[in-house]
């Protein structure tokens, strides 16, 4: 049907829809459906047009050179383009957006190319969507009475949708309360600036317990009902295994081994075993919960485990990848069970070094459902607890040993560590966050993460030494430019680089961090390092990891919670047992590795907006307060301040008491009367003034204090500048530099510094985020 169009249109020019239909023979009720379908499809890929009198046309090729790629919006209307990971990216003016929504494909034309001398980027235009990334749509209902030919509209959380998002009258009766989920069936366009919606789902209403969290999942389609075909699968999994499971599998069910989780944590997916061989060696067993055993591939259970890729952690709640009769059932390694899993059974010398291994399917019986707090009090020497779980003692100072020579192997070939500090909000049984606490990260924390990394290794070697299809996690070599940022930033704080950014190698950037150990600075750089990074991805090809160090490099180790965990075990199950295999696996694997980057993607940025969320939410209790808190990024629009819980806040240049100017190369910014400068690290007192969680954003207000540093510049020097912005002319702040562009995306977290005047300046803080009152309020 799509030729018979194109062809009539190629000999007609232009046609209606009835004469199209009555042309083609396809006037019968079925086939006129049919044709409208099959135009509605041709339209979206732009094969057709509609003119403005309502009649088809084909497509006009351009004459003009076009570049094609994905268009990211900022919530001011500017936005810009990424054409591939090697360009860089084109700037679009908010005049020249031309409707697209934040992840559409456009094609665009380019108005301004980069000056490399002046430092400016690219500009370009869109002119066409080629391929809109908005079809679902989630907000609380606003009635409308000006246009009684809809429900109303929908207000989204996502701040870079500006137009209205209108809902067709559906049959039920609503009233402004519901947050409802709509399906997007028109776009704005020049006549019509705003989108047009189909109500697909109510997803609650504005007072439920956890509507927030619930309204922000749902905005990017992370579903926690599974449809009911794969409940009804997973009802059909067992709940133990049967001795014909345990065929040709490897018993390990004498061997002393024991899970080591987080208290509250329900899918326990890996477990360990360790011995201290004759010779001096350990031999360590990873045991990893055997999902792919129960997740058959094809089944409906494994696409939807496809379909989600990761398991999202926010706040108060999981969205699982599998369903909990799975991920908290039969593949959870619980004790005193027996359980089917896969195992990198490892033999590791002195140095660190794998000297033998064996990859195999097994069977465990765990002995204990260690915590971490548990096993770091009987590293800590806490006797009692030691008693409690004496038949385990060996292995865990065993596993300790073990822990310090991998830990020291890592860092000798030039493993970064970028292990800065979280949050974790305590929020009540209304979903209201009640504290602010921060994660910690013991021995026992350490020691599980060391015995996870060298088996994703050894997965990682073993196949690619056999020259299989495998699926790989790497991490590339950071981009020079983004290296060079970096070392402008350690240099402000009068570091020694050694090495360029063409050639940075890993132990050159340990020096710098070893440098700064101790620093008020020291977590904002290892930020900073972590941001001039490259994302990790998932790839058909082995480029290394180049954060670990690591020639090979892959995840095996969680399958519960990500899929090309699952997928590696398939492949463990599946190779040697026939040639189509390898061809198999071969054509999957890019496609997998593709999904399950996008997901991960999505679910850090659905765990980044709920963290925001409930950070502003918790801090509006508290608008009005003072805090000690530390510089965390100086940017030209402003400063941001970081409080002991990581509540991280902007004070704009436009509410600082004077002008302030802006050195990027120091980035500092400098008072031009008083003196005063902010930089990086340095401890500030702020009153906290507004606190948004609509937007997660949260804003602060310098006090003078005696933290305050003074730069010693004579007033000779500051008249003289003083006279070069007459001759120059009036300076002001610009749009452009008043915009909070990126405040989300673009802070950068800092932590607390060890030094004494540091930590005197902190105490006066509050703890976990909770201010100094203000005299009269505190009495």
């Amino acid at each position: 049907m799509k030729s018979e169009i194109i062809e009539y249109l190629k000999e007609r020019q232009q046609a209606s829809v009835d004469e199209l239909a009555a042309a083609l023979g396809k006037e019968s009720s079925k086939d006129f459906s049919s044709l409208v379908r099959t135009i509605s499809q041709m339209e979206r890929k732009h094969q057709i047009r509609f003119d403005d009198a309502g009649r088809l046309q084909l497509k006009q090729k351009k004459e003009s050179i076009t570049l094609k790629g994905t268009f990211h919006a900022h919530k001011k209307g500017f936005g810009f383009v990424t054409l591939n990971e090697e360009e860089e990216d084109l700037f679009v003016g908010r005049n020249d957006v031309n409707h697209a929504i934040d992840g559409d494909t456009v094609e665009v034309a380019v108005t301004k190319v980069a000056d490399r001398v002046k430092g400016t980027s690219a500009e370009a235009k869109v002119i066409d969507i080629l391929e809109h990334s908005l079809t679902t749509a989630v907000g609380q209902l606003v009635l409308d009475e000006e246009k009684p030919k809809y429900a109303g509209y929908i207000r989204s959380k996502n701040q870079k949708i500006r137009q209205p998002i209108y809902v067709k009258k559906p049959a039920m009766v609503l009233d402004g309360t519901e947050v409802l989920k709509v399906a997007i069936d028109k776009y704005p366009t020049k006549k019509h600036d705003f989108f047009v919606a189909s109500l697909v789902d109510v997803v609650g209403h504005v007072n439920d317990p956890g509507i927030d969290v619930l309204e922000v999942l749902e905005s990017m389609d992370i579903v926690s009902e599974f449809p009911e075909k794969v409940l009804e699968e997973a009802e059909r999994v067992p709940d133990a295994p049967t001795e014909s499971d345990l065929e040709g599998r490897l018993d390990l069910r004498e061997e002393i081994t024991f899970t080591i989780d987080g208290a509250d944590a329900k899918d326990l997916d890996d477990a360990v075993h360790i011995k201290r061989l004759k010779n001096g060696n350990f031999e360590l067993g990873v045991h990893i919960a055997d999902v792919s055993y129960y997740v058959k591939e094809g089944s409906e259970l494994d696409k939807e485990a496809l379909n989600r890729a990761t398991s999202v952690y926010v706040t108060d709640r999981v969205v699982p990848m599998l369903p909990e009769r799975l991920s908290n059932g039969i593949c959870s390694l619980n004790p005193n069970v027996d359980r089917l899993t896969q195992s990198a059974i490892m033999v590791i010398d002195a140095k660190g070094r794998v000297v033998k291994h064996r990859i195999t399917q097994t069977v465990i019986n765990t002995a204990f459902r260690m915590t971490y707090s548990d096993v770091n009090d009987i590293i800590a020497g806490d006797q009692e607890k030691a008693e409690q779980f004496k038949s385990i003692v060996p292995s865990i100072e065993a596993m300790v040993q073990l822990h310090d020579i991998l830990e020291s192997m890592r860092f000798k070939r030039g493993a970064l560590n970028f292990d800065t500090s979280e949050a974790k909000i305590l929020v009540n049984d209304k979903g209201r966050p009640v504290d602010i606490i921060l994660r910690q990260r013991g021995i026992a924390e350490r020691m599980i993460e060391s015995f996870m990394l060298v088996a994703n290794e050894t997965v990682a070697e073993h196949f690619t030494r056999l020259n299989l299809p495998f699926i790989y996690r790497i991490h590339e070599e950071p981009k020079a430019e983004k290296v060079q940022k970096f070392i402008d930033y350690a240099s402000s704080f009068g570091i020694r680089i050694y090495g360029t950014a063409n050639s940075m190698s890993q132990q050159a950037l340990q020096d710098i961090m070893e440098a700064v150990k101790g620093q008020p600075y020291e977590e904002v750089l290892s930020m900073m390092l972590l941001r001039s990074m490259q994302q990790a991805r998932y790839s058909e090809h082995n480029h290394g990891h180049y954060g670990l160090a690591a020639e090979f490099y892959t995840h095996f180790t969680s399958p519960i919670r990500r899929y090309p965990d699952l997928l590696v075990h398939r492949m463990v199950r599946d190779y040697g047992r026939s040639k189509e295999t390898a061809q198999h696996f071969e054509q999957v694997i890019p496609e997998i590795a593709v999904q399950s980057s996008s997901r991960e993607r999505r679910a850090i940025e659905a765990e980044r907006e709920v963290e925001a969320m409930k950070k502003a939410e918790f801090m509006e209790e508290f608008v009005g307060e003072e805090f000690d808190g530390v510089v965390s990024s100086v940017v030209k629009f402003g400063l941001f301040v970081e409080l002991s819980n990581t509540v991280e806040g902007l004070i704009h240049v436009t509410n600082l008491p004077e002008f302030y100017s802006y050195n990027e190369r120091a980035m500092t910014l400098q008072g031009e009367k008083s003196g005063v400068v902010f930089k990086v690290g340095q401890p500030i007192r702020i009153k906290l003034t507004r606190a948004d969680k609509t937007t997660g954003e949260i804003d602060f207000e310098y006090l003078p204090s005696e933290f305050d540093l003074i730069d010693k510049t004579s007033k000779q020097s500051r008249g003289k500048s003083r006279n070069r912005r007459r001759e120059d002319g009036p300076r002001s702040h610009s749009a452009k530099e008043r915009d909070r562009k990126g405040q989300k995306d673009k802070k950068p977290k800092t932590g607390r510094s060890q030094k004494a005047f540091y930590k005197e300046a902190v105490k006066k803080g509050a703890k976990h985020g909770k201010g100094r009152r203000k005299g009269r309020r505190a009495k």
